[in-house]
């Protein structure tokens, strides 16, 4: 088959606008707007999502298949997609301020991010809702304490005892996600910082570079499709979690890579550090 390029679609001539008045097709105008007005229009408006969202149901398979790839990314990822892996664990570090005491890690898993820490200097909490996961953790780093948790729930410490909380890549996957962010709030204490990264899913650059890493080895592993894989995991786009955070906490810091540019669909993920309100 002969892929014909479509001769309707609208032109921005860059070219010409060297030399003639600007002319920017309607369309090519509303287009350009929206990728540069999108982060921006997530900040300082109330979500119209309807929360808690559904939970993903799956089939017995299906929950092995999810449970077995998880694994398999976190063990593949360090490997393959290492300039991720350190934007992902070195933000938070690059980007909170120094003197911090006590600091908890939702959705620590296996204690990917805990490697990256001075655990000499801090009181380290690493908390999942996995106990598999987290006793590899403690093994791993017995000096840190975990925690059997989910932070839609009333977590077992006093208001603001935390002075850093991390959130990396986890926000995404939450389905009652303003429930979460209130108890991040009472447990963040008066000046703290809360550093959270999101993958800017959907959008075009996260599309492509999906296409070629994850989705490309679920389907060469498994043999079958990936969406219902992704639809069960990132349930949470940029914009609802953009929307939820600004409610709750002030942004102080914001980094979006690999571009650094605020456009969602160019980039992979976007770093944030926030204080409460």
């Amino acid at each position: 088959m002969i892929y014909h390029a479509p001769t309707n679609i609208p032109t921005f001539d860059v070219i010409a606008l060297v030399h003639t008045p600007l002319r920017i097709d309607f369309y090519a105008y509303f287009v350009i707007i929206v990728m540069l007005t999108f982060p921006l229009a997530c900040l300082g408006y109330p979500s119209m999502t309807v929360w808690p969202k559904p939970a993903p149901q799956l089939t017995p398979e299906q929950q092995h298949i999810r449970e077995d790839f998880y694994n398999y990314w976190l063990t593949e990822l360090p490997k393959r997609y290492s300039v991720i892996e350190e934007f992902n664990h070195g933000y938070p570090l690059r980007s909170a301020r120094t003197g911090f005491s006590r600091t908890l890690d939702i959705g620590a898993g296996r204690g990917e991010h805990v490697g990256y820490e001075n655990l000499n200097e801090q009181a380290y909490v690493a908390m999942d809702l996995r106990p598999d996961l987290l006793s590899a953790t403690a093994s791993r780093y017995p000096q840190i304490k975990t925690l059997v948790g989910d932070i839609h729930e009333r977590q077992p410490f006093e208001d603001g005892y935390f002075d850093r909380i991390l959130a990396i890549h986890v926000l995404e996957h939450l389905p009652n996600l303003p429930v979460a962010l209130d108890e991040v709030r009472r447990l963040l204490a008066k000046g703290g910082q809360f550093s959270v990264l999101i993958p800017c899913d959907p959008g075009f650059a996260y599309s492509i570079a999906r296409n070629i890493s994850a989705k490309r080895m679920f389907i060469q592993r498994y043999h079958m499709s990936y969406d219902w894989f992704v639809a069960a995991e990132h349930i949470n786009p940029p914009h609802e979690i953009l929307a939820e955070l600004t409610q709750r906490f002030q942004i102080v810091h914001q980094v979006y890579f690999p571009l650094g540019v605020p456009i969602i669909p160019l980039n992979l993920v976007i770093g944030m550090t926030l204080e409460s309100l």
